[in-house]
């Protein structure tokens, strides 16, 4: 990975974070509330990986990107059931895990392109 698209990347992946941290924050006493605003913050941060390392995803292949990488999502599910309706520190916690899965998400595809030059 170059400088430059590590600069991009990070910048792609640390706004798809805090993002994901505010819906998961305001959600958190909704059970699965936030389910559908994430992905809709996932799928552009992975369509815009994808862009900066020079391809071109359409919103089902970023879709089967993220569902590959499933284990990192379900421990955020785990904390939303087991602390996310305390109010105060569910939703913080539920804010910081969704940032952190995000965070892992995002490099997680950085990755995968990095080091599969020729896929997807």
């Amino acid at each position: 990975m170059t400088k430059n698209q590590e600069t991009e990347v990070a910048a792609t992946i640390h706004s798809a974070a805090v993002a994901a941290a505010a819906v998961a924050g305001f959600t958190s006493q909704i059970p699965l509330a936030d389910s559908v605003l994430l992905s809709a913050i996932e799928i552009p941060m992975v369509i815009n990986i994808g862009r900066i390392f020079d391809r071109e995803l359409s919103s089902s292949t970023a879709w089967s990107l993220i569902i590959s990488q499933v284990g990192t999502l379900s421990g955020r599910a785990i904390s939303q059931v087991a602390i996310g309706w305390f109010p105060g520190v569910g939703n913080i916690t539920n804010a910081v895990t969704a940032a952190g899965v995000v965070e892992a998400l995002g490099w997680a595809i950085a990755d995968y392109f990095d080091f599969n030059p020729e896929s997807v």
